[in-house]
């Protein structure tokens, strides 16, 4: 095992918790290694800190496994691991049979994702040592999990930085790639093969339940953005009068669709096209919803792609506050890591000084217990979510 030793000035990241080594963090390795071999890393006294997986064509070029000298790196270390993770969820979330089952660093195991959707695991393996040791992984999941089929959804460009190439397609069992799930009542067509990610956000799991104590019988509610319907869907569930569902994707509003039938829900107006224009036009045609939802995709990809962003976040969440009735209740999301907390509520506060409206926060919440977060790890800190109760100045 090769051993990888650090520079004396950098940050101490890696003490606090942090699972990335970056390559400018490295001061020089001793002994022979390949790509995705395990590694020992050490301060630059010699003083053991880590054990993890190298791969030198990475930015990130050790991943850490622990920082525990004593613990083993073999295959059952792996199984234990993927036990715990499960066991976590089902503490977290009794009686869950769909969720994000495996969260990558925040569950130790860096580079892996697994959602579980009942009986059928869509996993994604993002780094070269977790593709070294699929044979470990594909156990550990049979065992913990005993899976009717396993699906990878490995057609994602972060492999390519890894150096390995983007697949998809049953790597365990065979069954239907659209497979029925149920999340807080509702229930969902999830489309394994080709939906987003590997098929559903569950990361919004607490925040849709959040919006309950908004709606009565008499509530209406606009959701731009819809998707596939999972906010709708929840409106509907907890009584609203009416919904109205707004997606650019003709495909996210046919499945939307057909989970509003699915549920038996008649009371929703499917509208696709693009958000930004449908908000404008309905400002312009005097339009108002007791709840406005808007929930975007990522608007940043990169730290250079912020204020680019930030004006797009802020004229949806603008005019979205001018279509809530005085009173009524504003929800709005953010999944772009890169515009972080701070950002995202100064952006918040400059729409509402435009729209006149005076906000009350009532809720504010990241993503769900399926989607912990390392401490010392900002980049898992990506969602953002708040409800406002909204009041007109004048």
């Amino acid at each position: 095992m090769a051993n990888v030793f650090l520079k004396r000035k950098r940050k101490k990241r890696l003490e606090q918790g942090h699972p990335w080594i970056f390559q400018s963090e490295v001061d020089y390795i001793e002994g022979d290694f390949e790509p995705g071999d395990f590694v020992d890393v050490y301060n630059h006294q010699r003083y053991f800190l880590a054990k993890g997986y190298i791969n030198p064509k990475s930015q990130i070029i050790v991943r850490v496994l622990t920082q525990n000298p004593d613990e083993e790196l073999n295959e059952q270390f792996f199984v234990d691991r993927i036990r715990k993770a499960w066991e976590y969820r089902q503490r977290m979330i009794p009686g869950v049979r769909s969720c994000r089952a495996i969260y990558g660093e925040a569950d130790f195991l860096p580079g892996l994702i697994v959602d579980k959707y009942e009986d059928v695991l869509v996993v994604q393996i993002l780094s070269l040592g977790m593709e070294k040791r699929k044979d470990w992984i594909l156990r550990g999941l049979l065992e913990v999990f005993q899976p009717k089929a396993i699906y990878l959804r490995n057609d994602v460009y972060v492999r390519e930085l890894e150096g390995l190439t983007q697949e998809k397609g049953f790597w365990y069992g065979e069954s239907e790639t659209e497979v029925l799930i149920e999340e807080n009542g509702v229930k969902y067509i999830v489309d394994i093969e080709n939906g987003q990610k590997t098929g559903f956000f569950f990361d919004q799991r607490q925040n849709r339940a959040a919006i309950k104590p908004l709606i009565n019988s008499e509530t209406t509610v606009l959701d731009c953005f819809t998707h596939t319907g999972s906010f709708m869907l929840n409106a509907c569930l907890y009584g609203a009068k009416h919904v109205t569902a707004v997606d650019i994707s003709e495909h996210a509003i046919e499945t939307a669709k057909r989970n509003a039938a699915l549920n038996g829900f008649t009371n929703v107006d499917f509208v696709v096209a693009n958000a930004f224009d449908y908000l404008r036009e309905a400002v312009r045609a005097g339009k108002k919803w007791d709840i406005v939802i808007i929930d975007p995709p990522a608007f940043a990809k990169s730290a250079q792609a912020v204020p680019k962003a930030l004006r797009g976040y802020k004229d949806i969440n603008l005019n979205g506050l001018k279509l809530v009735k005085d009173g009524g209740f504003f929800v709005t999301a953010s999944c772009s890591y890169h515009v972080h907390a701070d950002l995202f509520r100064e952006m918040i506060a400059e729409a509402a000084f435009d729209a006149k409206k005076i906000l009350r926060q009532v809720y504010w919440s990241g993503a769900g217990y399926d989607h912990p977060k390392l401490l010392a790890a900002d980049e898992g800190d990506y969602l953002k979510f708040a409800i406002y109760e909204v009041r007109s100045r004048r």
